[in-house]
């Protein structure tokens, strides 16, 4: 049983196969950062130094301002909303009007023993946030020493 009707004609098939080609995530073509709506996820990188823990979203063309960042016990988030509508002036009539929705948020499980949250920096420039998380004194790796024997 057939829930779609179809004309006979395979030109009607065309468009909907190219569609899939290019929109559809074949084989993982690097587009596991894009979601079911069109939008995409920023990619990020988290490293780990001696002293800090480093975080990079990737979030090209945004405003320091689209970010929030929050610390809600050891859980940190950091999320986005952006619109864009355009306006219509009185008396213009429109076919077609598309509004712009963008948003994520990424969660992190913060280890209370580990960081110092109440230093976390975070700046954007170039297109990437950075969030710089020190490590607490307790947990940072101590340089090797020589103990003397006596």
């Amino acid at each position: 049983m057939s829930l779609m009707r179809r004309n006979g004609n395979i030109f009607n098939s065309v468009p909907t196969m190219f569609d899939d080609f290019f929109t559809k995530d074949l084989f993982d073509w690097g587009l596991s950062n894009n979601s079911n709506t069109g939008t995409t996820i920023p990619a990020v990188n988290v490293k780990e130094t001696a002293d800090s823990f480093e975080v990079e979203v990737a979030a090209p063309g945004m405003k320091k301002e689209d970010f929030k960042i929050e610390l809600d016990n050891n859980m940190l988030s950091i999320s986005s909303e952006r619109r864009s509508e355009n306006e219509v002036n009185e008396g213009e009539k429109y076919n077609r009007k598309e509004f712009s929705y963008q948003s994520f948020q990424r969660s992190f499980q913060l280890s209370k023993e580990a960081v110092d949250a109440d230093n976390i920096q975070a700046k954007y420039e170039n297109g990437v946030l950075r969030l710089l998380i020190p490590k607490r004194e307790e947990v940072k790796q101590k340089p090797s020493r020589l103990i003397n024997i006596s």
